[in-house]
């Protein structure tokens, strides 16, 4: 693939991306702790991640959740017996294989991960209140290209 940009200048703002995203990445994942930490001192923030798949997606197995956000299973298993214990995820058999279990929100884990979305989307709209609405769907829209050129190419 040929690049139609000066190398320079494509490498300098390349450096540039990649230093502003390693800052948005740190500054994003204080907040996750934050907020994690809101519902338990103990819980990673990565427990947000797996509360907020649950939600979107329902009923999932520890090893689907493990792929979905990149770890290992049993980091997931060690978050998911914590969420557990809390009364936010109740383990179940799995319809299509009886021999195994999938994870599901309980209703305490809506209405925490609700809180959860609310206080997240508190915390992004108060820091970016001067921001006209269209440079924020501009934003969304260079992420979300972003997103699409690093996703994993199967």
């Amino acid at each position: 693939m040929s690049i139609p940009h000066a190398p320079a200048a494509f490498d300098t703002a390349l450096v540039d991306v990649e230093q502003q995203l390693a800052v948005f990445w740190r500054r994003g994942r204080a907040a996750s702790v934050g907020l994690s930490r809101g519902l338990h001192p103990d819980l990673d923030p990565a427990a947000y991640g797996l509360l907020t798949i649950l939600h979107r997606d329902g009923a999932r197995r520890v090893t689907d959740l493990a792929a979905s956000v990149g770890v290992g299973k049993p980091t997931v298993s060690r978050q998911i017996a914590l969420l557990e214990e809390l009364g936010l995820v109740a383990k179940e058999a799995d319809p299509s294989d009886g021999r195994a279990q999938q994870v599901t929100l309980t209703g305490e884990g809506e209405r925490q991960v609700a809180e959860l979305k609310r206080r997240r989307h508190e915390f992004f709209a108060e820091r970016l209140a001067s921001w006209d609405p269209r440079e924020l769907t501009e934003l969304a829209e260079y992420l979300r290209r972003m997103n699409d050129a690093l996703a994993p190419h199967h």
